[in-house]
């Protein structure tokens, strides 16, 4: 199995912004744990953060084809941007959500919805970067 895991923007921060809000793991600590339950899975893993939506569309339309699933925590992008709402539509391998927060429960109101979830078989909110192993965790049961 090969998955892959897209970050949106801001996300790189993980650890130093908000650390009340989102925690004091970092991606790197997050990419790590990833990597490991993909090794203990015997799967592959490909892993990346972008601020940039342009270059999030292309490297979806370029890599997600390839994988047998793609995990994806859109950042703010999830709020704002219907081309990834379009790309993620045209891509035909499964996509699950993941947002470290519980987006309903943020105190800003543009914040509560997301754009790309319906494009998405799954969300996973609110469970800090738990989100991304449990993410997983449901494309290996599923592979099964």
């Amino acid at each position: 199995m090969r998955l892959l895991i897209a970050n949106g923007p801001n996300l790189n921060l993980l650890g130093a912004r908000e650390p009340a809000i989102y925690g004091t793991e970092t991606l790197a600590d997050v990419e790590a744990a990833c990597r490991r339950r993909a090794e203990a899975a015997g799967a592959e893993l490909d892993f990346f953060q972008t601020n940039h939506e342009g270059e999030m569309l292309d490297r979806l339309q370029r890599d997600a084809p390839e994988a047998d699933g793609l995990i994806l925590n859109p950042g703010a992008f999830s709020h704002q941007s219907y081309a990834l709402y379009d790309c993620l539509k045209a891509l035909s391998v499964p996509v699950v959500e993941v947002h470290i927060t519980n987006i309903h429960a943020r105190p800003e109101t543009w914040r509560q919805h997301s754009l790309t979830a319906p494009a998405a078989v799954g969300v996973i909110m609110g469970l800090g970067t738990r989100g991304y192993v449990l993410a997983m965790e449901w494309f290996f049961d599923r592979d099964q």
